[in-house]
């Protein structure tokens, strides 16, 4: 194998190389933490900031609070149900990589649709829960996207 071949296959970055020999869930979950971080900081500024954190959930009619540390739990369930996805994606697909890109960016895509048709919900409550989504997936997306790759 030339050196180039094996240059572009190693990892680049200490961090890298620990996510490379870690399993796909524990990279979900690796993924997860700082996502779930970053959200619930989001929420916490956008709630000092004025926005009223009152929000119908799927099907209801009226708002109900959105609490501290809403936003960071509902990263972390939806990272837990979602890692099931994830390992059928990378022990079946042929091109996990491609897979799992395939079904996770409509999914985040119809997930801007729960804020944006909640019932009760100020447009500035609306908006805070959509960013928050691209928040967490811009984080998520890319590094199990990576690891996903990987897959042997």
């Amino acid at each position: 194998m030339s050196t180039t071949t094996a240059a572009a296959q190693a990892p680049a970055t200490p961090l890298a190389s620990f996510l490379a020999r870690r399993c796909v869930w524990q990279v979900c979950y690796l993924a997860a933490l700082p996502a779930a971080v970053l959200v619930e900081v989001w929420g916490l500024i956008s709630r000092a900031a004025g926005v009223p954190m009152r929000a119908a959930g799927l099907g209801a009619q009226h708002a109900s609070t959105i609490y501290v540390g809403m936003f960071a739990m509902g990263t972390m369930v939806v990272t837990f149900w979602f890692t099931f996805a994830v390992i059928a994606i990378a022990r079946f697909a042929k091109n996990p990589g491609r897979a799992y890109l395939r079904t996770v960016l409509p999914l985040l895509a119809l997930s801007l649709l729960v804020p944006f048709t909640a019932a009760d919900t100020a447009l500035s409550t609306k908006f805070t829960l959509a960013a928050a989504h691209l928040m967490a997936g811009a984080i998520i997306i890319p590094v199990v996207a990576w690891r996903m790759a990987r897959v042997r």
